[in-house]
């Protein structure tokens, strides 16, 4: 499985809309879509933490290991 993007998760718990996200860290909706669904290949460090802010989150709370 590899990584798993948790971000579905934190906007449910922030009560937060995916499009409202996009515009807040500055990237297109249609990037943030491939983001949440796991299939982007890399994220940069800069859209991580502007993530973070907007979410008051930590990379964990997004990003998750898993085995198998």
């Amino acid at each position: 499985m590899g990584i798993v993007v948790n971000l579905d998760v934190m906007l449910a718990k922030r009560k937060m809309k995916s499009k409202v996200l996009a515009e807040t860290i500055g990237i297109t909706e249609a990037n943030l879509s491939i983001l949440k669904s796991g299939k982007a290949k890399a994220v940069r460090f800069s859209t991580l933490e502007a993530i973070c802010k907007a979410l008051d989150c930590q990379p964990g709370d997004i990003l998750e290991f898993c085995q198998e």
